[in-house]
């Protein structure tokens, strides 16, 4: 393995915890939104990850980055609330609230932040080994 394909890998987890931070942003923005229809509320959105699986499959590759397969919305159902007097509120008096668990994004937030943080020092420690290996020849 090529000591630069560190950096590619590195980047790949980057590029994956920062798709994540931003879904986290968005749920957590769209927690406490309301809809007076189950078919337009917010669902909250998650997003599916791989390794890319060409280069894990390579005997020459011993490193495989992320590859993000999308974005997948959460198929809970939405919390009904009755509010006859809500301007949202549906003919019954219902309305729809999001389904976003702001704990559970609150752990994906600590979570995907320190991931990114990781990989910001995995290549901090790769571009340190490069540059004391050409140090070596002075």
């Amino acid at each position: 393995m090529s000591s630069f394909r560190i950096f590619d890998v590195a980047g790949s987890g980057m590029n994956a915890q920062n798709l994540r931070l931003n879904l986290v942003a968005s749920n957590i923005s769209n927690a406490s939104s309301v809809s007076s229809s189950i078919d337009q509320v917010y669902k909250s959105r998650q997003p599916v990850f791989a390794a890319e699986l060409k280069n894990a499959m390579d005997k020459n590759s011993t490193a495989s980055g992320v590859n993000v397969l999308g974005i997948v919305e959460n198929q809970a159902p939405p919390m009904m609330e009755y509010a006859p007097n809500h301007p949202l509120a549906d003919a019954t008096g219902y309305i729809y609230k999001s389904n976003v668990n702001t704990v559970e994004e609150m752990a994906n937030m600590m979570s995907a932040s320190r991931s990114y943080e990781n990989n910001v020092e995995v290549l901090n420690t790769a571009k340190n080994l490069i540059l004391q290996t050409l140090k070596m020849g002075q």
